[in-house]
């Protein structure tokens, strides 16, 4: 599984071409090499001589080759096109558009190279994968099929070594049980404090891929060992069971192996699985190989034990759980008629059988793990297994198992039916997953609490609004917190009266909110109690954000109050206009009759004097009026108590 080639190259037919310069400028600036023979890409250009007989070579060519041809055509010449899709060739330009198309067309091939590289890749990991599971299938030499397959994947990625290592997590040591470069090595310790990328992957669970490895942080205290030996790459996969690591699949590279890429890190994740699993069923097999001999009279001691427990068949008989009595081979002694029932198959079917024939369970290795346990004498309790019953129904039983009190490695299992329990909690889940969105969703602020105060629901438009964070104020913030003293005892007062929408409820009022940062936030509130039977247990809430809605009826308070004021204004303009008119001409013949009698009295004439007051005072009447006539604008003035009149001056002052 070596690295996709990224570096391509380009040969142009026949090699005295004359568009060479212009193909040798347009590969060196796509990255592609110019050379004479034996190129990823051939360049045919059939309007020179010669070009005709490079074309049926490339017809008696493999695929892969035509595919990435291109051929230079005139496109006057229509036969040249029918001679090119006669060939096979793989793409065509036009021979006067090569400067513009070239480029695109190399792209396009390079494309399907590094595509069909990639495809051959896969394949040979596909067929690598195939061979290892069939061998892990078939063969019962463990040790010499682990050291096969990590001397495979030593070959096949072109690295140092390759090597299988399991934990021991009671000791904190490994133990390397196969390695690419010695078939001898069986079981050598190791202390894992020398390898920091093996306990990272125990520590995580997950693959650890180190790229310049002598240069990486963790394995800051190793660096010198590591550079001594070459490595440059190192890549641990773990050997998952169950989702606890049992061991450790390790490659190292050397300088010309930079890295290992996504598609290669999917294969030593999949040899991994599978190594583990072949490590636990090898397990398995050895205990079992181990105890053959002694199956014939293992068999006649559970039937003694089972004989000895038939003095509690008749309490299993009349439970209403499940009860299934296992040899250690893990085979049925007895099954009462409960077990019988959720499992659809005859007691007597079902004795002498495994118990992974009898359940059928999604995951067969969960049962057998269970039964690793109690052979080692502990007890596993309410251990949820998918099964399969004999007429196909898929049941959820919650099994308990525990060895028997004959000291060896019998069981008892008990389980029952759960398919419901478990089906109602997953749909409670989804409900629960739901409600929790649809309240995040809302734009509204979402406020609950309990009895106490203390928030219990603080959704994101609460956030919004209140300044707080969720993890601030779940179940730390008093809900008496988010109110202007005194209002959160008011508002349960009301919650609680009958008179604004019912006991228990309240309908949409204005209130304020108090932020974090103490500003207060006009909202409109929506609340209830809940209850459970007649008790209360908690408030809710619903606040919506009425800042833009207050600025808006500000702003238009305001405009109301200008185009008022404006409408006073020009009532005032224009009778001040009609005032100054009417009154302009009577006083114009006042001040007219005056002057005319000034002028006939002598000075000393007793109606001398009177006669000049009253043609002063019209001519200040006059100067009131031309100020009135000039009045634009209201403005007042304080005349006697709380009375005010109009500020001649000021209302008419912008026009002096």
């Amino acid at each position: 599984m070596p690295p996709t080639p990224t570096h391509t190259t380009l040969a142009l037919l026949p090699p005295g071409a004359s568009c060479r310069p212009a193909v040798a400028r347009i590969a060196a600036e796509a990255g592609v090499e110019l050379v004479d023979s034996g190129a990823d890409v051939t360049v045919i250009d059939l309007t020179e001589p010669g070009g005709r007989s490079e074309l049926e070579r490339v017809r008696a060519a493999p695929e892969a080759v035509k595919q990435a041809t291109v051929a230079l055509v005139d496109a006057a010449d229509p036969e040249a096109f029918a001679r090119m899709a006669e060939a096979g060739v793989g793409d065509a330009v036009c021979r006067h558009l090569v400067e513009a198309e070239l480029p695109f067309r190399l792209a396009r091939a390079r494309g399907r190279l590094l595509a069909r590289a990639e495809a051959g890749a896969r394949e040979r990991d596909l067929a690598l994968l195939i061979t290892l599971t069939a061998e892990y299938a078939g063969s019962l030499d463990v040790e010499t099929l682990l050291h096969d397959v990590t001397r495979r994947l030593a070959e096949q990625m072109d690295i140092l070594r390759a090597s299988l290592m399991v934990i021991d997590g009671a000791h904190g040591d490994g133990y390397v049980i196969a390695a690419s470069d010695d078939r001898s090595l069986r079981n050598l310790r190791v202390e894992l404090a020398r390898y920091p990328e093996i306990l990272e992957v125990v520590r995580t669970g997950k693959p650890v891929l180190l790229e310049n490895a002598p240069m990486h942080p963790l394995l800051e205290g190793v660096r010198r060992q590591v550079a001594a030996r070459g490595i440059q790459t190192i890549a641990a996969v773990p050997l998952s069971v169950e989702g606890r690591v049992e061991g450790v699949l390790l490659l190292r590279g050397s300088e010309h192996r930079n890295s290992f890429s996504p598609r290669e890190m999917d294969v030593l994740s999949t040899v991994a699985h599978a190594t583990a699993i072949a490590l636990r069923n090898a397990r398995l097999f050895e205990r079992v190989r181990g105890q053959a001999e002694q199956e014939k009279s293992a068999r006649i001691a559970a039937e003694e034990r089972a004989a000895r427990l038939e003095r509690y068949e008749a309490y299993f008989a009349n439970i209403s759980e499940g009860v299934a009595v296992l040899d250690d081979q893990a085979c049925v002694l007895t099954l009462n008629p409960a077990g019988s029932e959720m499992l659809d198959v005859p007691a007597s079917e079902a004795k002498g059988k495994h118990i992974n024939q009898i359940t059928r369970a999604a995951d067969d290795g969960l049962i057998l793990d269970m039964l690793w346990s109690i052979s080692r004498g502990e007890v596993r309790r309410e251990i949820d297994v998918v099964a399969r019953t004999a007429k196909g129904r898929r049941v959820t039983l919650s099994v308990c198992a525990a060895p028997t009190q004959e000291g060896d490695a019998s069981a008892i299992l008990s389980f029952r039916d759960v398919t419901q329990q478990r089906e109602l909690a997953e749909e409670l889940r989804k409900t629960k997953d739901f409600l929790e969105r649809l309240i995040d969703s809302s734009v509204d602020a979402i406020i609950s609490a309990d009895m106490a105060g203390k928030v219990i629901l603080f959704n994101k438009g609460a956030e919004l609004i209140c300044g707080y964070a969720a993890d601030e104020a779940l179940g730390k913030l008093n809900v008496r917190q988010l109110y202007p003293e005194g209002m959160a005892r008011e508002i349960m007062m009301r919650l609680r009266s009958p008179d604004e929408g019912g006991h228990g409820r309240l309908n949409a009022s204005r209130q304020e909110i108090v932020k974090k940062t103490g500003e207060r936030v006009p909202v409109s509130m929506t609340a209830s109690i809940i209850y459970e039977g007649e008790r209360e247990v908690a408030t809710v809430g619903i606040f919506t954000d009425l800042r833009e809605r207050v600025q808006l009826e500000r702003k238009l308070s305001d405009a109301e109050n200008r185009i008022e004021e404006s409408e006073r204004n020009a009532v005032i303009v224009a009778l001040a206009g009609t005032a100054a008119h009417e009154l302009n001409q009577p006083l114009t013949s006042v001040m007219g009759y005056a002057e005319l009698l000034k002028r006939k009295l002598n000075e000393k004439d007793f109606a001398y004097r009177p006669v000049d007051i009253i043609y002063r005072e019209a001519e200040r009447m006059a100067e009131i009026v031309r100020k009135i006539g000039k009045i634009t604008h209201y403005e007042t003035k304080a005349y006697i108590g709380e009375a005010k009149i109009l500020d001649l001056d000021k209302s008419s002052a912008h026009e002096d």
